[in-house]
């Protein structure tokens, strides 16, 4: 009991780390794209609506899991659950956000609603949209993503104690 009393995290913890996730994660993700192409992109607003709504939306669901993951344990134990869960989720969100994109976009040329052509489409569109994410998208939050990372994780692991 404990441990999921431990895992609830604050709101002002939830709500600011929500909101600094986002812009780190919006911040790596326009300097990974300056660096591989001088921000030369006709979808700049898009590209950083996404990488910070994946962080921000990531933040909630790593963040619990992660004190969850880490009560009662090491240093170096908290680090690695902190680090663990906060890549996970802000590359599943992340990813999930890209799917529904690329859904929405190529919906028009799917069938109606609810029916079992449709339920494939939606699976094999995601699907697609999820790998397209994994090999072109990760790449964008590198260097600082990186840093952003071991920081944020070293910084969460030496507060919870």
């Amino acid at each position: 009991m404990d441990r999921l009393r431990a895992a609830r995290p604050p709101y002002s913890d939830l709500i600011a780390g929500a909101l600094l996730w986002g812009m780190q994660m919006l911040a790596a993700a326009m300097l990974g794209l300056y660096l591989r192409n001088g921000l030369e992109t006709s979808r700049l607003a898009e590209l950083a609506t996404l990488y910070f709504l994946g962080g921000l939306l990531a933040w909630p669901f790593a963040l619990p899991a992660a004190r969850f993951l880490a009560y009662g344990k090491p240093p170096e134990a908290r680090f690695a659950a902190f680090f663990v869960m906060l890549i996970a989720a802000t590359i599943a969100m992340t990813a999930f956000l890209f799917a529904m994109e690329y859904r929405l976009f190529y919906s028009r040329w799917h069938a109606p609603f609810g029916s079992f052509v449709w339920a494939f489409q939606f699976v094999f569109t995601s699907i697609s949209a999820v790998y397209q994410f994994l090999v072109i998208g990760l790449r964008l939050f590198l260097p600082l993503g990186l840093v952003c990372l071991v920081v944020s994780s070293y910084h969460l692991a030496k507060r919870m104690r």
